[in-house]
């Protein structure tokens, strides 16, 4: 049997950039440099400060997002590029290009879907203490949520599989698109992997996009949006029950006059107890409905994800391959015999 090539896989590198005109061309020189056979793409959002041009006079493949936000510049990359194992980092240059080649080897050796570069003195965070703050909040608020797969989900250095990438649903428009992805490997069960990388700080003219309050609550709300859509019956079931709680604290002293009297002289704090305790029926009743729903679409999920083909792909012989094989075999081997029996006689 003729034994098939192993498959090199196709690597592509995606950086989307927002203003980085002062670090994304050596970051993408250094990408050139780690990561020789790659194909390098800067996704340009926007920018005004020859962030674009600085990048393609360094060898990148530059196109524009118009639409403003990481998570739409995430969405466009997912869709218009097809590799088989996927690098994402920042054009900040906070990310070690040189780290790339680990991430891909964890990947492969690994078999996941992805692998997250978690970053050694985040919590240093170029010295904004709001930063450092929201990341403890943040990925210990995932922890409780949705599971221990993670404990850095906002790390934007991420290295991904065919399957992930084709899979993922990404709704985001901003920087809470590095928790949705985290959310999507969570409620999928898929396999990921963490490796430990150092996280350095911006150089001199390079600032930091993200906003500490404004970008804080998109994430939570985000957290919130994501436990209703994947987990609505943890979600509702919370309402219910604050619901339930309120309506006993109005009902409990109007319950106490009637035993002790005989007399509601309190009927509208009766009515509105009764009010939110069939809110409280309602949407528990929703909990139960919604979480059904969530699991058929994780299921439709799950089945989509089966269907892409895996990072690896094994030599191994069709059916069509191994009946020739055998029946070359079979030849050989009658000739063979023919030919003692001839020579014997």
């Amino acid at each position: 049997m003729d034994g098939q090539a192993p498959h090199s896989p196709e690597i592509a590198v995606l950086l989307p950039c927002y203003n980085e005109a002062a670090t994304i061309g050596q970051v993408v020189r250094d990408f050139r440099t780690a990561l020789p056979e790659a194909r390098i793409y800067v996704y340009d959002n926007n920018s005004t400060d020859g962030t674009a041009l600085t990048a393609m006079l360094a060898g990148a493949t530059v196109v524009r997002e118009r639409r403003q936000g990481k998570g739409h510049v995430v969405r466009r990359m997912f869709c218009d590029i097809d590799a088989d194992i996927y690098i994402m980092a920042d054009g900040d240059g906070t990310y070690g290009p040189a780290d790339a080649e680990e991430l891909i080897r964890t990947l492969i050796t690994e078999r996941v879907d992805m692998v997250v570069g978690t970053r050694r003195g985040v919590h240093d965070d170029a010295g904004r203490n709001g930063h450092a703050f929201g990341n403890r909040l943040f990925n210990g608020l995932y922890r409780v949520l949705f599971g221990n797969d993670f404990t850095d989900i906002l790390s934007g250095y991420r290295a991904f599989s065919r399957r992930y990438v084709k899979s993922f649903p990404a709704v985001s428009a901003g920087f809470e698109i590095e928790t949705e992805m985290s959310v999507h490997a969570s409620r999928l069960k898929l396999p990921v992997c963490e490796i430990e990388l150092d996280y350095g700080r911006r150089p001199e003219g390079s600032h930091s996009k993200l906003s500490t309050f404004k970008d804080g609550f998109k994430i939570l709300w985000m957290f919130a949006m994501l436990m209703k859509e994947t987990r609505p019956f943890a979600f509702f079931g919370l309402i219910a029950a604050a619901l339930m709680g309120l309506s006993l604290g109005f009902m409990t002293p109007v319950l106490y006059e009637f035993f002790t009297t005989g007399l509601v002289s309190r009927m509208p704090t009766w009515i509105a107890a009764m009010a939110l305790m069939m809110m409280s029926f309602l949407s528990f009743t929703a909990a139960l409905i919604l979480d059904s729903l969530a699991r058929s679409r994780a299921e439709q999920l799950r089945i989509h994800y089966l269907t892409l083909p895996t990072l690896i792909r094994s030599p191994t012989p069709r059916a069509s391959e191994i009946k020739a094989s055998a029946t070359r075999s079979a030849t050989s081997t009658g000739a063979a015999s023919r030919g003692d029996s001839s020579q014997a006689a």
